[in-house]
């Protein structure tokens, strides 16, 4: 019998100073199996930084053609495709390609990250962001998230506060084009 999927329910408030949003929702996350709670983290802070009208997510590493967060527009096509971890370049090429824009949340070190991807054909990769948060920053934030939490995401100037459940943490989130080649 294959396992299902389990829900995680998070009461959000957000404050992005620097896109001037602020919003309080709720977000329901179905984390798979195989998928660990760190990249279920990101997921959900790559929503939060990255929210705007018509932003969902996905299965997460359950979704084979689609990125862990896209935004739609009301007609329904892509504008905004949302990887996160270290998806292949052919992936990131692809989902430029096919959205407004692309962007990548990771807790990798961000110079071999984009080491891995020079010399690799990605559409419009001189605009491809890739947001990099700290690795020990995800690890303790993820192990103090239940199936209920209450999280408060404030970003500003590259800082990122993260609180939950009343437990404060902070990082630099540094951010760097990927560069390579631009395909067509």
């Amino acid at each position: 019998m294959a396992l299902s999927a389990t829900l995680h329910r998070f009461t959000i408030q957000l404050a992005n100073m620097d896109r001037n949003i602020f919003a309080d929702f709720e977000l329901r996350v179905a984390r798979q199996p195989s998928e660990t709670a760190e990249f279920m983290l990101l997921r959900v802070l790559a929503y939060c930084l990255e929210h705007e009208d018509g932003i969902a997510l996905t299965e997460g590493v359950a979704a084979v053609d689609e990125p862990a967060v896209l935004v739609r527009d009301l007609t329904g096509r892509i504008t905004a495709w949302i990887e996160v971890g270290a998806p292949d370049a052919e992936r990131l090429h692809r989902g430029s390609k096919l959205a407004g824009r692309a962007a990548l949340y990771t807790n990798r070190q961000i110079e071999p990250l984009l080491a891995q991807y020079a010399g690799a054909r990605i559409h419009r990769a001189a605009e491809l962001p890739v947001h990099a948060l700290d690795r020990a920053f995800v690890a303790q934030a993820a192990q103090r998230l239940q199936r209920h939490s209450k999280l408060s995401v404030t970003f500003t100037e590259g800082q990122l506060y993260l609180d939950i459940d009343g437990d404060p943490l902070s990082t630099t989130v540094v951010t760097r084009p990927v560069g390579g080649l631009d395909g067509p």
